[in-house]
């Protein structure tokens, strides 16, 4: 039993931290047990959160699974995404912002593949602020999600096309330019101006 316990804590913290609709036989792939027993812990896992009452519920779509808020506090976490969607970028968001703009079309997996770190949050956070959203998804097992930036992008840079990007400097040149600026990333100087232009929008 503890053993259930502990493959329910992890198939919850999975969807968790996807954020999107997984498939049972993903989970149960990644969990090396077979599919039966993953569909009655997912089961289990979505009476558990009946009967706490919990803030969260299991929905099950087309054979994926996903964690969702319960709809009677839909206007408590809408509130607080409003809140989100007020508050400036982060420098974490801005290189991310990068990462997509420079692609031009990316997935979350590779965005996190360049930066080492999860990326969930600030992915979030700039498609709530309408600077990236989802562009479709690739014909590849899962189906991820591939995202782009938006027009309200290209008007908070003052340009017409990511074609008038400014090239990428060196490795070198980039470090150079940021430790003469006193600068821990290149990100920083657009910061200031990019966020008057984002909140001015709002």
């Amino acid at each position: 039993m503890n053993n259930d316990k502990n493959i329910i804590a992890r198939i919850e913290a999975m969807l968790f931290a996807s954020g999107e609709p997984v498939e049972a036989v993903k989970l149960a792939e990644l969990l090396e047990l077979d599919i039966e027993s993953v569909t009655k812990m997912l089961a289990h896992l979505a009476d558990l959160y009946e009967e706490k009452n919990s803030g969260l519920r299991l929905v099950r779509m087309d054979g994926k699974y996903q964690l969702c808020t319960r709809e009677e506090y839909a206007d408590d976490v809408r509130a607080l995404l409003e809140v989100r969607k007020n508050t400036p970028l982060s420098q974490a968001a801005f290189e991310v912002l990068a990462i997509v703009a420079y692609n031009k079309s990316v997935t979350k997996s590779f965005i996190e593949q360049i930066r080492g770190v999860d990326c969930s949050g600030s992915i979030a956070n700039l498609v709530q602020k309408g600077l990236i959203e989802e562009k479709g998804r690739l014909d590849l097992p899962g189906r991820p999600l591939v995202y782009g930036t938006t027009d309200r992008f290209l008007r908070c840079f003052s340009l017409n096309s990511l074609d008038d990007l400014p090239d990428l400097p060196s490795v070198e040149e980039s470090e150079k330019m940021a430790r003469d600026n006193g600068q821990t990333s290149l990100f920083e100087d657009e910061k200031s101006s990019v966020e008057e232009d984002v909140n001015d929008d709002e």
